[in-house]
């Protein structure tokens, strides 16, 4: 049995992304062959040439939220760091607060623009829930979902560091070329890569191209506590496949052309949306879906995924990948891990990518 120990690593701080490529395509791409066991190393550019004519690819189209607002309690002053998470109905959000020890039901805040002066909007502490996120209620002249893109700021994980928060570049590199819904507070970074002439292309050569929507939540990130696998429990995360695209995903593996998913949130959402016979079905949802060894896999052939943190569910769903069915892939995953850091490829949310066939 696998233990979440056994999905740690040490990765030298140099080796951490802190700013994008120069150029989207400008990334390294590890190639990792699960029948031979074989790694090689490509630039991203070459992708194209790396995919066959019929095969599928999955896209996350969701668009990140500038979803990092400021505030300040109006009973003492103190500076509050709020982080929109779910939409529950207009104007009511969770969220988490930072700090937010202190902070109980019937707190109110001001909320302050970028440049740290009051707005007209406030909102009203309502409660907290057992995971330590709070329910606010916003009151203002519109609609707080109207307004973020100019009082928020991308929320960039907290390994990129940025003195007064995102800058110019981030807010339009943390984000893929073809988002489209808001609602993640993350990227889904596998997709940060690609640029519209690099799609082009793919789709010059008879690759196919579709969307789904997974809205990317903190928990995505967040690390394993519990001491094996089974103890953990995964958050809940909304998506959505539409009819076109489910018709297409099944329209392929009735084709036997192959499936590739961009990004381990896309994954999800197709063996999430998978019946037992390997249908996709079409519709919002929500899914708990927690991938790790051994795990069978429905829908998905190939996988684009970034280099993770240690100890991640996404480490353990790469992981299940590198062997369907096994716990070897962990072994397979780990070696090249080390092979990454021995190359010094650049790691997490702005860093290199990993193709999985």
């Amino acid at each position: 049995m696998l233990r979440t120990a056994d999905f740690d690593y040490d990765l030298p701080a140099a080796l951490i992304a802190q700013h994008p490529a120069e150029k989207r395509d400008g990334s390294r791409l590890m190639v990792v062959h699960r029948a031979e066991k074989r790694i090689e190393h490509r630039c991203f550019k070459d992708i194209p040439g790396l995919l066959h004519s019929g095969d599928l690819l999955v896209l996350n189209n969701s668009r990140v939220m500038p979803a990092r607002l400021r505030a300040l309690k109006t009973s003492t002053g103190g500076n509050v760091e709020v982080l929109l998470l779910e939409e529950l109905e207009e104007n009511e959000w969770w969220v988490m607060l930072k700090p937010g020890k202190r902070v109980r039901a019937g707190t109110e805040l001001q909320l302050l623009d970028k440049k740290s002066q009051p707005t007209s909007f406030q909102a009203h502490v309502l409660d907290k829930s057992a995971e330590g996120h709070y329910r606010l209620k916003f009151t203002g002249p519109a609609a707080i979902k109207d307004v973020i893109s100019k009082l928020g700021e991308m929320p960039l994980p907290p390994y990129i560091r940025r003195s007064e928060g995102a800058d110019s570049i981030d807010e339009e590199r943390y984000q893929t070329v073809f988002a489209q819904p808001s609602g993640s507070v993350a990227a889904p970074t596998a997709g940060l890569h690609f640029t519209e002439e690099l799609l082009q292309d793919i789709r010059k050569r008879g690759i196919q191209t579709v969307p789904v929507t997974l809205h990317v939540g903190l928990g995505t990130f967040a690390p394993v506590k519990a001491e094996t696998l089974d103890e953990h429990h995964m958050h809940e995360e909304r998506n959505f496949v539409s009819e076109e695209s489910a018709f297409a995903i099944n329209k392929a593996k009735k084709e036997h052309r192959r499936v590739i998913a961009v990004g381990t949130t896309s994954l999800r959402v197709l063996e999430s949306a998978a019946s037992l016979e390997g249908v996709i079905t079409t519709g919002a949802a929500r899914t708990k879906l927690f991938v790790h060894p051994p795990h069978e896999f429905k829908i998905v052939d190939a996988l684009l995924t970034n280099f993770h943190l240690p100890r991640p569910t996404l480490l353990m769903l790469v992981s299940a990948f590198a062997a369907p069915g096994k716990i070897e892939g962990r072994d397979l995953i780990m070696q090249a891990y080390a092979e990454a850091i021995r190359e010094r490829y650049r790691f997490f949310s702005y860093g290199d990518a990993m193709l999985i066939l």
